[in-house]
């Protein structure tokens, strides 16, 4: 295999890092929700477009109509789960909205099983369990503090319902056409989706302060385009399963910049349930991969 020049883990250790300050940037931006998210897709397609133009154009030709369906439905399903994340942090704090927004891969897990069939096993059931357990704590801890923080954190949940719904939707199309055509397809169908959003509720998409207009495009360089490259030019090196795992850190990374940048300090039920979460889902992780290489081990064998 051709030796990295960078080594992966550090690549993936900047990556969780840039994808931290995504939260922090919408916690300062005063724009709303919608106009920042939509800006936010905004930049990155446009950023995009030249590599796009240059390259990946001739591929749009391999995009069937099914394909196309499912990318404007991942696209929507992205476009709202942007306008649900960045809205809960108006409400509940930094740490709470990013940990539960790690929940993804048991949403994942849930929705596989009830629209692939795919296989429960006890520890998956377990793991699952716990993690949901430390999201309770939090939102426990969050509703003792205000009804507000609750509200925020429910949210949270939601938009990572959404997200979920967007990964379910786009995973088909992703298998046959490169990571590049599809991420600008449908980020460009979520900006359209963002778009429509904005003007419906009658937000203006002018007037913002000078800040506002360098917060907008930092989201689309630091965590779109460098942390989500980053991650995925380590999967050439790294297993999937030990990427969803770094990203796990994205809390603590943005919970650590939330405490220095934004004087957000951290109460007793976010840290123990956080923590509650975060173990859950690496138990959870590790099994998947566990099971996937024996049935891969199995596989080889028949």
């Amino acid at each position: 295999m051709e030796t990295p020049k960078v080594n992966p883990y550090v690549a993936i250790g900047i990556g969780v890092i840039a994808v931290s300050t995504s939260a922090i940037l919408v916690k300062v931006s005063s724009a709303p929700a919608g106009v920042i998210a939509f800006y936010r897709l905004l930049f990155s397609v446009l950023l995009m477009l030249p590599i796009f133009l240059v390259k990946y154009t001739p591929e749009l030709r391999l995009i069937t109509r099914r394909d196309w369906l499912f990318s404007i439905i991942a696209g929507v399903f992205l476009a709202f789960h942007f306008i649900l994340w960045f809205e809960s942090l108006n409400y509940t704090s930094v740490a709470s909205s990013t940990v539960l927004v790690t929940l993804q891969p048991l949403f994942a897990f849930a929705g596989t099983y009830l629209f692939f069939k795919e296989k429960l096993t006890k520890k998956a059931l377990v793991s699952g369990g716990i993690a949901i357990g430390g999201s309770v704590i939090i939102s426990w801890g969050d509703f003792k503090i205000s009804g507000i923080a609750l509200f925020g954190d429910f949210l949270a949940l939601a938009a990572c319902a959404l997200v979920t719904a967007y990964l379910l939707f786009g995973q088909t199309v992703r298998q046959r056409i490169s990571l590049v055509t599809y991420t600008f397809v449908v980020y460009s169908i979520s900006t359209i989706t963002l778009f429509f959003y904005v003007l419906a509720v009658q937000e203006p998409f002018i007037s913002y302060p000078t800040a506002d207009w360098v917060y907008f495009f930092l989201l689309a360089l630091v965590p779109t385009l460098l942390g989500h490259t980053l991650f995925n030019w380590s999967l050439k090196w790294l297993s999937t399963s030990t990427i969803s795992m770094a990203i796990l850190f994205e809390p603590i990374g943005a919970a650590f910049l939330a405490y220095y940048l934004l004087n957000e300090h951290l109460v007793w039920t976010q840290i123990l349930g956080g923590s509650v979460v975060i173990a859950g889902i690496t138990i959870f992780l590790v099994d998947e991969r566990k099971l996937k290489r024996r049935e891969r081990l199995l596989g080889e064998e028949g």
